[in-house]
């Protein structure tokens, strides 16, 4: 893939999850997708294959009544590509760490990419 195809499939994958489109998100990932979610250099989250990240994807829709995932920087690497991401969504339920429904969570973080037959098969996010 080129660098400008991978950015493109990039672009595509955080539209539609900006947008809570769980089909559009898996249209962009190979059937052997990784997930992972890093946070304080812990993984709290993984999903591996389609069927599961679909469904983890379909239950974080519900945590939010509104996010966004806005890039601010590409960098290529020899595995793939890793971007530098702003976040912010809007919580539409309690969570256990005490934020509330209605309050703006707000984070800067890191997500790499990786490819295979025009496809993304590996997502690491960094918080």
């Amino acid at each position: 893939m080129t660098e400008r195809e991978k950015r493109d499939l990039i672009k595509r994958y955080l539209n539609a999850y900006n947008t809570f489109d769980v089909d559009g998100m898996m249209a962009t990932v190979d059937p052997e997708i990784q997930f992972e979610n890093v946070s304080e250099g812990e993984i709290n989250a993984s999903a591996y294959g389609v069927d599961e990240f679909r469904q983890m994807a379909k239950q974080a829709t519900a945590l939010f009544s509104s996010r966004c995932q806005t890039v601010t920087a590409y960098r290529m690497n020899p595995k793939g590509v890793s971007v530098d991401i702003a976040y912010e969504g809007v919580l539409a339920t309690d969570l256990f760490n005490g934020m509330k429904a209605g309050q703006t969570l707000k984070l800067n973080g890191r997500s790499e990419f990786e490819f295979k037959a025009g496809k993304i098969v590996r997502i690491v996010d960094y918080s």
